[in-house]
């Protein structure tokens, strides 16, 4: 498969308003790519959209969707081929975090969670999937995580997500593959987004302190820019790289659950508490 060449060609980015989705716009805006670019912030989006015009992208269109309200997307990808003739490439990137044992979790939180990290993905696939095939040498890209490689407590609802991103993915590949479309999953570790920040809290929560703890968490073990971030995940699409784990800790994290896949938690305890 040739690689990917990004000038001119019809990039959308889920998730594009912050963190690892804006860093990929303006990453790509500098290519030359054309961009339509999701979130559900529209006043980030917009100001997002307004720098990749500034930096180089051939156009930018922008759209105000809430990716927990389960639609279909039809409606999206029929206007996005209306206005750009289809996508080559496909990043689905947006997510989000939630605090607290499955135990304090709501089921409310955590369907919302699943429905935004796990069913939008799929959904944004199953949408956009006659473009890609329909196109050549197009690209799907979808962001897992360190937690779709191990899967620590208190985080069962993210994990859960996470694995679904990585083994429907993984799966995915294998099929579109020998149909001439190529596919990336990307394990990020900690990228200083504000995800872990702004997670949802679930449950009773008295005196604030798992959003504390959260903030805690963000300050000390998410640390590598998301511009960094964004230009490795460019870098594996324009090589058609299958594969893609983030920072030196989650690539270890990768390591050792191979190597122990029953007592990875125990062996790291210590390091879970030094940045917890």
């Amino acid at each position: 498969m040739q690689r990917f060449a990004f000038a001119g060609r019809t990039c959308l980015i889920t998730g594009a308003a912050s963190g690892i989705g804006a860093a990929l716009a303006l990453d790509l805006a500098k290519r030359r790519a054309v961009l339509a670019l999701l979130d559900r912030d529209a006043e980030r989006l917009e100001r997002v959209a307004a720098l990749a015009r500034e930096v180089g992208a051939g156009s930018v269109t922008t759209y105000v969707v809430d990716l927990s309200d389960g639609g279909d997307r039809l409606d999206l990808a029929a206007e996005i081929a209306s206005r750009h003739g289809g996508v080559d490439l496909l990043i689905n990137n947006a997510g989000v975090s939630l605090t607290g044992t499955f135990e304090q979790n709501r089921m409310a939180d955590i369907e919302w969670l699943l429905e935004i990290n796990l069913h939008a993905v799929i959904r944004m696939t199953k949408a956009f999937l006659p473009q890609l095939l329909a196109r050549p040498g197009t690209h799907l890209v979808n962001v897992s995580s360190l937690f779709g490689l191990i899967g620590p407590p208190g985080q069962v609802a993210y994990a859960t997500s996470k694995f679904g991103v990585r083994g429907f993915t993984e799966a995915l590949r294998h099929e579109l593959e020998p149909l001439g479309v190529g596919v990336t999953v990307v394990h990020p570790g900690g990228i200083k987004t504000n995800i872990a920040a702004n997670a949802r809290i679930s449950g009773a929560d008295p005196g604030g302190e798992q959003a504390a703890q959260a903030r805690k968490f963000a300050e000390k073990a998410l640390t590598m820019p998301p511009e960094e971030a964004a230009r490795r995940i460019v870098a594996a699409i324009q090589s058609r790289k299958p594969r893609l784990v983030i920072t030196r800790e989650a690539r270890a994290a990768d390591w050792l659950v191979r190597i122990t896949p029953t007592r990875w938690w125990q062996l790291t305890q210590g390091l879970a508490k030094r940045i917890s």
